[in-house]
């Protein structure tokens, strides 16, 4: 089968989106399919481009409803479109959130090819996304004609794309390769540490989590909080910190290499997003490396913490009960070999091998 697959942001830039499609197209080549990217041209465009990925169009710096800066296509030329779908003649063209203007709909409109939609985000419950909401329900609903099957990450994905269509949407979650990250043997734990590891903003909760930290620290003052990455916010939890006199390392943007060996020296990984979680990748990731876990009970996170992942799940506002949970992952050994040894077997269904054969199912399906 010749499969394209549509990405609406910066192909080079990083993020979920994109690391789920550049995963995905690995794992189906490696099935036999033939598989290419459809992505927005980059304002910068690097010297070298992977040989699968075709772009279109330009693409420019967009404020998301997440307070990031994301690169989205902004203009398309009809002609390139059409030179495209002509020559490479797609049996399939599967779509990720075809509701980021512009790519998805000027693909769509001319495609012969089954058309599969995959919804990735959920915005946050502020007025801002509110506002987005309602500006792009229209170009959504303009393009949901054309799709032959929908599906989501989780049922939080879902919520805005079942407002506007009674069809089955069926929910794929995100995938991680699971041996990058797991633990190498003779790896063992540095000091004890509370480990961060995301953008520095309010939606993710860290506000909470330095509190937390301060209550901790009064019975565990050997605990480091250590936090890895940047956002608008970093100013304003350093101040927050040196107030509370929490224990805490600011590491800044950090490698991939560097983020994997932070992961495997944590004690416990701790995400206390309050919303706009649509998944958990960083859970599953902390999964992988069999790191104890404390999250948010935003939808997304609840979704992915299942049976005994549930015990993970706490209220970042609840400052006592916040510090309890993370008090327990910390010192209470057996406990946290119970979570370790049920997240190793947990995890595997989040394989990229399980979610690509959930994806070809679908694809199979709408022929």
């Amino acid at each position: 089968m010749k499969i394209g697959l549509v990405c609406p942001y910066n192909l080079f830039k990083g993020g979920g989106v994109q690391e789920c499609v550049l995963a995905m197209q690995q794992e189906l080549a490696a099935r036999g399919h033939e598989v290419l990217i459809v992505a927005p041209q980059p304002r910068e465009v690097p010297e070298s481009i992977p040989g699968f990925v075709r772009l279109l169009g330009r693409s420019t710096d967009v404020k998301s409803p997440f307070h990031t800066t994301a690169q989205i296509s902004v203009s398309v030329d009809p002609r390139g479109v059409e030179e495209l779908l002509a020559r490479e003649q797609f049996d399939l063209l599967h779509f990720h959130e075809p509701w980021v203007p512009l790519l998805s709909r000027q693909i769509l409109t001319r495609s012969s090819a089954k058309n599969v939609a995959t919804f990735h985000a959920k915005l946050p419950e502020t007025v801002m996304s509110r506002t987005i909401e309602r500006v792009i329900t229209p170009y959504t609903k303009s393009i949901l004609k054309y799709l032959d099957s929908f599906t989501a990450v989780s049922t939080a994905a879902a919520d805005y794309a079942s407002d506007l269509t009674d069809r089955r949407i069926t929910i794929v979650p995100n995938g991680i390769d699971i041996a990058k990250y797991k633990r190498p043997s003779g790896v063992k734990s540095s000091a004890p540490n509370v480990l961060y590891v995301g953008r520095l903003e309010k939606r993710k909760g860290l506000v909470y989590l330095v509190r937390a930290m301060k209550t901790l620290q009064a019975s565990q003052p050997d605990v480091e909080l250590r936090i890895a990455g940047t956002g608008p916010d970093h100013e304003q939890l350093a101040r927050l910190a040196k107030e509370l006199g929490v224990n805490v390392t600011f590491y800044g943007w950090v490698t991939e290499a560097d983020k994997l060996r932070l992961l495997h020296e944590a004690t416990v990984f701790c995400s206390p997003a309050r919303y706009g979680e649509s998944f958990g990748i960083v859970l599953l990731e902390a999964m992988a490396a069999g790191i104890p876990t404390v999250a948010g009970d935003n939808p997304g996170y609840v979704a992915v913490m299942q049976e005994t992942g549930a015990l993970s799940i706490v209220s970042p506002k609840d400052t006592a009960d916040f510090a309890r949970r993370l008090e327990l992952f910390v010192t209470d050994k057996g406990l946290r070999k119970h979570w370790v040894d049920w997240a190793q077997v947990y995890v595997q269904q989040f394989s990229y091998k399980n979610v690509v054969d959930q994806y070809e199912r679908i694809y199979k399906s709408v022929f």
